[in-house]
């Protein structure tokens, strides 16, 4: 029997036993359900600002992890080990509740320590063990981060909300040409996402900047006069990244200079813009 996944912009149709383009979702018994549900990658006790988010709790830690999967396959992905990784090997399983007593115990170690965020990989693509794991970290009294590409329906959104407190979501760009030949994404149903987001959450956005693609700064000037017009809860800050050659992408490194020229370009519109990566 097929089933269509309803996660994201591609709805895939999948045969029986067959795998969403993600990697990370696989039809089975007629239904979709999440393969990558529990099977962690990576865990680790991050500062908060490499999230990154600069204007969520300043100083903070918290427990990082990721799994494995993406809807998206950018050329220049950072964690393309992970994040275009099709299968369980090499993962290690931990359930929501377990999730919840390494926090725990994080926290009793390192006081700093705030909750739980959920990056590394697209972690969209698992978003019923996000759900999970989160509803239970908040019922402890902790917080939870998102950081994703954006790219899902509202239903997963909606579904996320009651227990996420902060995200930070990546605009790769601000062209459809970019979105569906570079990244191949939908940027209709990323703008879609970040403007339902900010009404709801702490929500920082970040763009990385590749070198002769999405570096003009008529476009970044778009960017921030487009973000600067949304119905936000909380200012939103801005973060422009450096870019470095990774994966099939080998274009050298974005110009320091270029970078900071930009940041005054989005400065136009709106007050809180950082640079990283410079």
């Amino acid at each position: 029997m097929r089933a269509v996944c309803n996660t994201c912009f591609r709805h895939c149709r999948l045969e029986e036993g067959q795998k969403g383009f993600c990697g990370a979702r696989r039809c089975v018994d007629g239904k979709i359900v999440c393969d990558s549900y529990g099977y962690l990658t990576s865990i680790a006790l991050d500062p908060i600002e490499k999230k990154p988010l600069a204007m969520f709790h300043p100083g903070s830690l918290v427990v990082a992890v990721g799994s494995y999967g993406c809807n998206l396959a950018c050329p220049f992905c950072q964690n393309y080990t992970i994040s275009q990784k099709k299968d369980r090997e090499g993962t290690k399983y931990v359930s929501p509740e377990e999730l919840l007593q390494i926090t725990i115990e994080t926290r009793k170690r390192y006081p700093d320590t705030i909750g739980t965020a959920f990056t590394y990989n697209e972690m969209l693509t698992a978003w019923e063990y996000v759900r999970d794991a989160a509803k239970l970290i908040h019922e402890a009294g902790m917080l939870n981060v998102l950081v994703t590409n954006g790219t899902a329906e509202l239903s997963v959104l909606n579904a996320l909300l009651p227990y996420i407190d902060a995200m930070n979501i990546d605009l790769k760009g601000f062209t459809d040409e970019f979105y569906s030949d570079f990244v191949g994404g939908s940027l209709a149903q990323t703008k879609v996402f970040i403007a339902e987001a900010v009404q709801h959450c702490h929500v920082e956005v970040t763009t990385l900047i590749i070198p002769g693609k999405n570096d003009s700064e008529e476009e970044i000037g778009r960017i921030a006069q487009w973000l600067a017009s949304l119905d936000a809860k909380e200012p939103i800050a801005y973060h422009l990244s450096r870019y470095f050659p990774r994966w099939k992408l080998d274009t050298p490194a974005t110009d320091v200079r270029k970078v900071f020229r930009l940041a005054e370009a989005a400065r136009e519109y709106l007050p809180n813009v950082f640079t990283g990566n410079c």
